[in-house]
Parts: C-alpha cells; structure tokens; sequence
C-alpha cells in the first residue's frame, strides 16, 4: 500500500496566507480525551471539548489540515448519499430522521460555527446544485427534491433554461438546488478550527504519528517517536489516512484520491459567466465532477483523480479539458494550481462510528461529504466523550467491519472508476 503520508505538501496552502507549526509531543503526558488525528472532525471535537472545559490532547501526524481537511474542493454541502426515505427505511422511525435532520443540517451548523468563531475562511452560504447531464440521474434528483421539499427544506428543481442562466453552459437538462449549501477555504478553516481550539485550551501536537495505542493500568497509552499521552478516552479521526493504529479499521474503508484542479484569477467577465450567484456544483453521476468559483475568481475543478500524490494540473488533464468543453472562454487560461487527497470511502457509503472497547470511540468514513458533517460531528462526539448527551447521538454506533479482499482496494478502485465513466457517458 502507497505511504498514506504522502511527502509533498497540498499547493492548496499557497492560497492559505498561512500555515500551522504545532511542536511535537515530548515526554509523557496525560489528559482525560486524547485525539488522533488534526483534520476537522478531531479539530471540531477538541474545541467543543475545551470550550466544555475538558482536558483534550490532539495528535496529529504531520500538522492541522495535512490530510483532506486542507486538501478538499471546499464544498460544504448538506445530506447523505441516500435519499431521506431510504434512511428512514434502513434505520427506522426514530433514528431514521435524526440522521435526515443532522446530515441536512451541517451547513448551517457549520457556517454558525465560523460566525461565532470569526474564521476568515472565505465562507458563502449560497447554496449547491446537483447537476444531471442525462435522464436516468435527473430522475433521481427529482425523487431526492421531492422528499425534501415534503420535509420542508429550501430545495427546488431547476429546468435546463434556469440551469443556464445559474452555470453559464448549456450542458445540463435539470438540477437540485439546496440553499444550505455553499464553501469555504478548506485549508483556512482548518487552520482556524485549529487556532480556535487551541484558544480553548486544547493541546495540539503536530509531527506526533501514534505508533500504539494500548490499555495500561486502566488507561489508554498512546505512544508517539518521542513521547506519550495517557488517556481516559480516546477518539480515532484519521478518515483517508487511516493506518494499522486498530486492528481491522484499516480495511475497513477504502482511501481514495480526489484531486482539484485551480486558474489563475480569472478576468471579472469570465468569472462573472460561470456560477454567477456564487453557489457550488456537483454533476450527479456514477463518478462525480464538482466545481466552484472561489474568492479570488479562480475556477476549481475537482474529481477522482490518479491513485498517487499529484503536484501539476497535467495530471489530471480530463479536468481541465471538461471545464474548457463547459466554457470555451477558458481556452489560454492557466491551471496554476493542482493537488490532491485521501478521502475514505466505506463500503455502505455511510459515516462509520465505532465503539470497539470501553473508552474507545472511531469516527470515519465521510465519503465525499466531511466539510460540513465533520463539523457538526465534533459537537456531537465530544457530547458523547464527556458522557452527558443532551440529546440522542444522531447517527448509528456500528461493529467495526473489515472489508473482504481489502489488499485489492486499487486494483478495485481503478477498475470502478472506468466502470462509473463508461456508465456515465452511455446513460447507464
């Protein structure tokens, strides 16, 4: 398996205006929640922990926002995979809708939490679009609107004319439009998560991978290169970068590369012509395109892209040749900017939270979707560490699974990203 802890940095800090230098743990340590891993939900965890008053230690491999969390496409879109009936159906009548109420909501609970915290993370509510190019996916976003427009929630559908005006190309026949949706800077929030936890009173260690986790006089011992923590509880948030940290979590998920292409600034005119109103998109799809304008009028175009780290805007050609199809405006335009990340995918598209042994808590597997939701699932777990929920947890606690013939995942991945595009350009 490729070292999950690629060496080349996300070009996405060049726009960051900043990056974070945590120290590494040193000497022995204790604290009654020790996390593993600095992305947004161990960042969003340890802050509601702190502002709690709790004595929280987060480790981190390399430093806040190195994984996913400062490597995404910066979308911050509300639900699931599954549609609100389905989930209703495969997980009842009372946990079914708190799900449905939790997943939908995590934009505004994520665009609260940056009000209230003051990040400068470039954040715009102007909601997403889930674009359909052919019939069979336009069906199924119009099932989805229409379960969520008889919950009562700011969806509607867009015919190709309105689709135009919002895109700025003809290619779609329809879409959905949530209103919750919207972005931010990735890497911004990351690091501002970070600052605002700290603030709090977290402890936060940068260049501290945990080799070991084990139990110890009736506590947990996390070890380090060059030192320990000893814990009450403990919380597991490595999602794309999980290693062998817990026997079977590794296999089971499946990390996956996502990768963004970035221009330069585009001209006021151009940028003005694509996404007009701000919003974000995403192609609905067996393999899914999403793009966004962000604040400094640069088009970022994101999707699968190589199993290998990527630094250059060639390696991800099909990108950039798509967007030139959308808008030819952009022919002469420079990709200045490219890079990519691990996301984790689980084998039923859901989050996976686990609670293998007493004191012990996992929560990975976003899928795609852990701008917002990792957000909102901070307040929640650090609920949950501290042992006095005010409400019931909002998503299923699950048996850890290993998936079967794991060792193969990138001869699968590749083979199902083919599968999806040929898929995709014939209908299926």
């Amino acid at each position: 398996m490729p070292n999950m802890l690629e060496s080349n940095p996300p070009r996405s800090r060049e726009t960051a205006g900043g990056t974070a230098n945590y120290p590494a743990l040193a000497g022995a340590q204790r604290a009654r929640v020790a996390i593993v891993g600095g992305g947004f939900t161990g960042l969003s965890t340890a802050l509601h922990l702190a502002e709690a008053g709790d004595d929280v230690a987060v480790l981190e491999a390399r430093q806040p926002g190195w994984g996913a969390s400062g490597r995404n496409g910066g979308q911050v879109n509300p639900g699931l995979k599954y549609d609100p009936d389905t989930i209703e159906a495969m997980f009842g009548p009372e946990l079914g809708p708190r799900m449905i109420d939790f997943s939908y909501g995590a934009p505004d609970f994520t665009f609260g939490l940056i009000k209230r915290l003051s990040i400068a993370c470039e954040a715009r509510q102007n909601g997403t679009i889930r674009a359909a190019i052919r019939p069979k996916p336009e069906a199924a976003a119009r099932t989805t609107a229409a379960q969520c427009v008889r919950r009562g929630m700011p969806v509607e559908m867009l015919d190709a004319q309105s689709m135009a005006v919002r895109t700025g190309t003809d290619r779609y026949i329809s879409g959905m439009f949530d209103a919750r949706g919207g972005d931010l800077h990735p890497l911004k929030y990351t690091l501002g998560l970070a600052a605002a936890a700290q603030g709090a009173g977290a402890r936060l260690f940068g260049g501290s991978d945990v080799l070991s986790l084990k139990r110890e006089a009736g506590r947990w011992v996390l070890k380090t290169a060059n030192g320990s923590v000893s814990a009450e509880k403990v919380l597991v948030a490595t999602n794309g970068y999980t290693g062998a940290l817990w026997p079977g979590l590794e296999q089971s998920l499946v990390p996956v590369f996502s990768a963004i292409a970035a221009t330069e600034p585009l001209s006021p005119t151009v940028a003005g012509a694509i996404l007009p109103e701000r919003p974000v998109l995403y192609e609905a799809g067996n393999i899914t395109v999403y793009y966004r304008i962000d604040a400094e009028n640069r088009l970022l175009m994101g999707g699968r892209g190589p199993m290998k780290p990527i630094g250059d805007a060639s390696a991800i050609r099909y990108l950039t040749d798509y967007a030139l199809r959308l808008w030819p405006a952009l022919a002469g335009t420079r990709w200045t900017h490219a890079w990519n990340g691990r996301v984790a995918i689980t084998k039923d598209h859901l989050l996976h939270i686990h609670e293998p042994e007493d004191g012990v808590m996992i929560c990975l597997g976003y899928n795609g979707r852990g701008v917002a939701m990792a957000s909102a699932m901070g307040a929640a777990l650090a609920q949950r560490l501290r042992g006095n929920e005010t409400s019931p947890f909002p998503m299923p606690i699950s048996p850890l699974q290993p998936i079967r013939f794991h060792r193969f995942w990138p001869l699968g991945v590749k083979a199902a990203i083919l599968s999806g595009r040929l898929k995709d350009r014939f209908g299926l």
